[in-house]
């Protein structure tokens, strides 16, 4: 046995006088437990005096760039972190989900950084809105860092994931994170913290972990601060309503237990693909982690004319289940996390018999000795009535799940509403009418709606697995949090700001280029690397007549002979146009032609364009005119270039505007040694 350390202030402290923790095979001493000297307000100060200032000095990039170092460092050494796994009681799979699939996370978001938010230290949220008539007032948002920490108390099933899915987008907001996990598994969440602090890739106080009690933490949170917690609906409930939560509000966000639900509908007869699919997806989800997954099926939902089939197919296929040592690379399911938590299902299930009946619930163990290790068989109960409370309030935190029979599509979304808001439920149909009444009906209730048929069988990621691209949380019981989502849970820990002022004030505090805003000509901007161009530098073109020879070379050349380009009767007949206009492409080619610099230069390529809007249509005789500023610069670390965004407006000679639109270029840097 050793003691588990908590790392706090820059090192690590711990004490042997703890409580012990056993483990979950063999039901062994393993360690003890304990924060005991752990002082809890200089904690939460060092994490704001230390970690956050260092993280806030870094862009979204540049922490974006350690997330993913982090995440390749934790995957090239996972061999300790595995065997430890073991003796939480999970087989390699349930490991890989965990050790690996946290990595993972940290890499999804590492691309959510780079790709979705700009090389600097604040977000700038939509476009700005004039207040004033003549636009020399005008309102922003902008989204940017708070100067608090985040306490992350974080549940026992996923000691890996479980922190990780959290860190990874307070990290990428800019916030640093003191880390709780649960008790009965806090081991191997140490294991992986060492290996963090030892890798040196994060900034110092930027992660802590407190290795047992939290203690009176929460009495020492401030404003700036933040909560996420990850367990049951009651210690929830408790949490939210801490005096200094409230008193303070203090950003709070809960993913709870729930009970979801699986859906089979009508349309999915026995001998369907849809069928079979979900019975597999079923059991999967009953036996990974052994049902110790906040999003595990709880509920299955099937019509009451196949619910025999569904019965004898579970039934069937938990049969060849192999129960016993996670060390084992025969099993298929180990055990649950401790004994106390076996008994705790116990626990639910003698409650549930009230209103259940027992359709199984032995099997075989192998290799083990059940009674000192917390094994549980799979468990799978039948529901008289589909209506009975119990069913839908109290959750068998293990291998249990309880079929519950309906009579319609609207009976089924009435019997998956009344488990009072959950993490995920899932929609097995080949009917898109049916998966569209299913999915929209129980859309309100539930924080993600998994529906699968046939085609997307072989490649869906599963009922139970968040995906941190999307949002993760539920309303009601789930505990109405979005513990991930990609950039929304990043601005989860930020703050969105409105700012007030005139177009050159809102772009020196954006970074971004305003609309009325000072246009500076140093020359074309196209021969400018990117290290000297400035935002606002701009370029007023010379103007171009479109002629009807363009229009129609231009329909020659692209094929697109659309009427109102090339019958000047027809033109007129439309209520939009006054007769032939000039092919919206052909504005943009022509606008092109007038702010392009020809010769080889900084400007690497284009890449796109965004925000695309022809304002009013161009006719022949209209002279174009092109005024392009650059709006926006974001640097590609070590590629040599960066990103800039230019503003395009294209005008005639009535100075009204023809099109508008930002124009994506890949601009190259100074060569090193290149004087300035």
């Amino acid at each position: 046995m050793r003691a588990v350390e908590s790392y706090v202030q820059g090192s690590w402290t711990g004490t042997a006088d703890g409580v012990t923790v056993n483990h979950a095979v063999s039901g062994d001493p393993i360690a003890t437990i304990s924060s005991a000297g752990v002082d809890f307000a200089a904690t939460a100060a060092y994490a704001r005096a230390v970690g956050g200032p260092a993280l806030r000095e870094l862009t979204f990039h540049d922490r974006a760039g350690m997330l993913r170092a982090l995440g390749k460092h934790l995957l090239a050494d996972t061999a300790a972190l595995y065997e430890l796994s073991t003796a939480t009681g999970a087989t390699r799979s349930d490991s890989w989900v965990d050790i690996e699939g946290g990595a993972g996370v940290l890499m999804a978001y590492s691309g959510v950084g780079r790709r979705e938010m700009p090389n600097a230290k604040v977000v700038v949220d939509g476009e700005p809105v004039s207040l004033s008539r003549d636009g020399s007032f005008l309102g922003a948002h902008i989204i940017g860092p708070r100067p608090g920490v985040a306490v992350h108390i974080n549940a026992f099933n996923f000691p890996c994931w479980g922190m990780l899915e959290k860190l990874a987008p307070t990290f990428l907001a800019g916030m640093p994170m003191i880390v709780k996990p649960g008790s009965q598994t806090a081991y191997l969440t140490e294991l992986m913290v060492r290996s963090i602090i030892d890798s040196g890739i994060l900034p110092e106080g930027s992660v802590q972990l407190i290795s047992g009690s939290a203690g009176d933490l929460l009495d020492h949170l401030g404003p700036q601060d933040a909560v996420a917690f990850t367990g049951s609906a009651d210690t929830a409930r408790m949490l939210r309503t801490h005096p200094t939560i409230i008193e303070n509000s203090v950003r709070f966000n809960a993913e709870a237990d729930s009970l979801n639900a699986a859906i089979l509908g009508e349309s999915a007869v026995p001998g369907s693909s849809e069928f079979d699919l979900f019975i597999a997806e079923v059991v999967k989800e009953m036996t990974t982690k052994a049902g110790q997954k906040c999003t595990a099926i709880r509920r299955v939902i099937v019509p009451s004319t196949v619910a025999a089939d569904v019965e004898d197919a579970i039934a069937a296929r938990l049969a060849g289940v192999r129960v016993g040592d996670p060390a084992d690379p025969e099993t298929d399911m180990g055990a649950l996390a401790s004994l106390d938590q076996r008994d705790e299902v116990r626990r639910s299930v003698a409650a549930l018999s009230a209103v259940t009946s027992v359709i199984l619930d032995r099997c075989e163990f192998h290799d083990v000795d059940p009674a000192r290790g917390a094994f549980l068989a799979p468990t799978l109960l039948r529901a008289g009535d589909n209506r009975a409370e119990a069913i839908h309030s109290i959750e068998a935190f293990g291998p249990v799940t309880t079929l519950v029979s309906y009579g319609g599509t609207a009976d089924a979304i009435e019997v998956a509403a009344l488990g009072q808001g959950s993490l995920v439920a899932s929609v097995f149909t080949p009917d898109d009418s049916e998966a569209a009444e299913l999915a929209l009906g129980i859309a309100a209730h539930h924080g993600r709606v998994h529906v699968v048929d046939e085609a997307c069988g072989a490649t869906s990621t599963g009922h139970g697995s968040p995906m941190p691209q999307l949002v993760h949380g539920g309303p009601g019981r789930a505990g109405g949090g979005e513990e991930l989502g990609g950039v929304r849970s990043v601005h989860h820990y930020m703050q969105r700001t409105a700012i007030q002022g005139s177009p050159d004030k809102i772009t020196a505090i954006t970074g971004t280029w305003t609309n009325g805003s000072r246009r500076t000509d140093n020359g074309h901007p196209f021969t400018l690397h990117f290290e000297e161009l400035q935002i606002g530098d701009a370029i007023t073109t010379e103007s171009r007549t479109i002629t009807i020879d363009d229009i129609e070379a231009f329909a020659e050349l692209t094929g697109d002979f659309f009427y109102a380009h090339m019958d000047e009767e027809a033109a007129k007949a439309s209520p939009i146009f006054n007769g032939r206009v000039a092919h919206g492409y052909l504005v943009l080619s022509i606008a092109a032609g007038l702010f392009v610099w020809a010769p080889p230069g900084p400007v690497l390529a284009n890449t796109g364009l965004d925000n695309l809007r022809f304002a009013a249509p161009s006719y022949p005789g209209d002279e174009l005119t092109v005024h392009l500023t650059a709006k926006e610069k974001s640097l590609r670390a070590g590629s040599g270039y960066g990103e800039v965004r230019w503003d395009a407006q294209v005008v005639n000679q009535r100075g009204e505007t023809a099109a508008t639109y930002e124009l994506l270029t890949m601009v190259a840097c100074r060569p090193q040694g290149d004087p300035a």
